[in-house]
């Protein structure tokens, strides 16, 4: 195996494209490095990208902010602009593995592991956030809803990095919010999960929504239906039932030891109506 610390996107891109066997971009490794020392994983190039210039920064850009792709889920929490404009996606962030993990650990890796079952993906995904990307052609940007593939898989083309992640301006009166079930009571990934970003008037009825599934389909779910449930509501009874049935009919999930079909689904359903509400009372106290 060969290491190689690249000191701009454009080196670390070429040199992605040139490798011939199976090449890796480093920027926390809390994923790449354990599934190499478990053997499950064999690599001939590792490119390091956390030197590149601004890759570990934290920048207001167009009323939003820009997440460098090397920012560690410690550094997101402990940044009090991003802890206030997107709290939903901090608390995505902060819950991928340990203390020791999230002084590692970054959105952008989670979102390269490519795993339905990855904490940031829905919260970043019902923020409408945007990644920026390097490669053999330049810069382009996508939003994060289109990078999953299926398990283990993204559309990202060969020699193509992540950079950054731009979460976006947000109008006043807006919050998100994240709920993940996991059988343990830390360090274990989503059975099910759900975020939500919404926005209010100033009579409290929901403008906007954009809700999110995690775990439940082969990849992150954006479920317009629930949107579309609630967008005109004060979060009534009626609208929060329209909420979970409509997340519960985009439910496509595996059978498995951890949860059954059966779980997997009711349980998007109660976690995207909890975090409904957290987000309305977040939005509600929102200047």
């Amino acid at each position: 195996m060969r290491y190689m610390s690249a000191q701009s996107a454009k080196a670390a891109s070429e040199a992605l494209v040139k490798e011939p066997g199976n090449a890796r971009v480093l920027a926390g490794g809390t994923d790449l490095l354990v599934q190499m020392n478990l053997g499950n994983l064999k690599v001939d190039l590792v490119v390091d990208i956390k030197k590149i210039p601004g890759i570990r920064d934290i920048t207001a850009e167009a009323g939003g902010l820009r997440i460098g792709a090397a920012v560690a889920g410690a550094e997101l929490g402990e940044h009090a602009g991003v802890c206030a404009m997107w709290p939903g996606v901090v608390e995505a962030a902060r819950l991928i593995g340990s203390i020791q993990v999230q002084g590692r650990c970054t959105m952008a890796g989670n979102l390269c592991n490519g795993s339905p079952a990855g904490d940031s993906v829905p919260a970043l995904v019902a923020a409408d956030a945007v990644v920026r990307i390097e490669g053999p052609k330049g810069y382009r940007d996508c939003p994060v809803l289109d990078i999953p593939a299926g398990p283990g898989r993204t559309t990202l083309g060969k020699g193509e990095i992540i950079t950054s992640i731009l979460l976006p301006a947000r109008p006043a009166r807006s919050a998100d919010a994240y709920l993940r079930f996991i059988p343990r009571t830390e360090m274990d990934i989503a059975v099910a999960s759900a975020a939500v970003n919404l926005t209010l008037d100033t009579s409290g009825t929901v403008t906007a929504a954009r809700v999110a599934l995690g775990a439940v389909a082969p990849k992150v779910v954006l479920v317009d239906a629930a949107a579309r449930a609630i967008i005109g509501t004060k979060l009534d009874d009626a609208a929060l039932a329209a909420l979970s049935k409509a997340c519960e009919a985009a439910c496509n999930p595996l059978d498995d030891k951890r949860g059954t079909v059966a779980f997997r689904t009711s349980t998007a359903g109660v976690l995207a109506r909890r975090a409904a509400l957290i987000a309305y009372e977040r939005a509600g106290e929102a200047k």
